[in-house]
């Protein structure tokens, strides 16, 4: 059964960035769009398990840190190799400044 997380502040996760949460066993990566969106994918590379932590976030992308592969975070869309498998995309609620993840 699916549950909310408390994940961050809003205030922790400057626009065009994203921050690392790692639950339990899973680590998640939290996004800031350039419209003060949230949104919430898998926090590892499907290329090779890397932390997305250290990439690059542009308009709606992420790009891998260590082989440059690229994902639109708001689908989890591959958009460039070496990554061909998407991620996997998490719902995010804002209640009083924090931000929720659905796991």
């Amino acid at each position: 059964m699916p549950e909310w997380i408390e994940a961050c502040f809003t205030k922790d996760i400057e626009t065009e960035d994203l921050i690392r949460f790692d639950h339990q066993d899973r680590t998640f990566a939290i996004y800031k769009s350039p419209q003060d969106q949230f949104f919430c994918t898998d926090g590892l590379c499907t290329h090779e398990k890397v932390h997305l932590e250290g990439g690059l976030v542009m308009d709606n992308t992420i790009e891998c840190p260590m082989h440059n592969g690229l994902f639109d975070y708001t689908t989890g869309k591959a958009l460039r190799s070496p990554a061909c498998n998407n991620l996997k995309t998490y719902s995010v609620k804002i209640e009083n400044e924090k931000v929720y993840i659905e796991i």
